[in-house]
């Protein structure tokens, strides 16, 4: 599938898929990279080392520090797959640098395909 480049980078992981928007302030642990959002799909589940495909963010601007904090506290997702990435998620992956990649149909991809992300051509293939 072929998107646009967010921020560059490549990376192969298994998927964890949201159909659901994520706001990575008070949606995620940024300490333990676990999803504590009350009510939401993914909680309770954690993001560390996998394909994060959700179909955009929401919520503070703060999040793009949490998407940083993740990554500085070695718990952050190995790249990051959106419909349509939003100013907070993409401040947040370049910051951090997690290779990202929006424009992607995220209805094809389930929670534990083996994803290759290479934000640099900006594609994303299902292995």
């Amino acid at each position: 599938m072929k998107g646009r480049m967010i921020s560059p980078g490549k990376a192969r992981g298994e998927a964890i898929v949201s159909k659901e928007p994520i706001g990575f302030y008070g949606g995620i642990d940024p300490k333990t990279g676990v999803v504590i959002e009350k009510g939401h799909e993914l909680e309770g589940k954690s993001v560390k080392d996998k394909i994060l495909v959700f179909p955009q963010g929401k919520g503070s601007t703060v999040g793009s520090y949490i998407i940083y904090g993740l990554k500085k506290n070695g718990v952050a997702p190995a790249a990051i797959v959106n419909k349509e990435t939003e100013t907070i998620v993409a401040t947040g992956v370049i910051l951090a640098g997690i290779p990202c990649v929006d424009g992607i149909d995220i209805d094809k991809i389930k929670t534990g395909d083996k994803l290759k992300v290479d934000a640099d051509e900006a594609t994303v293939e299902v292995e």
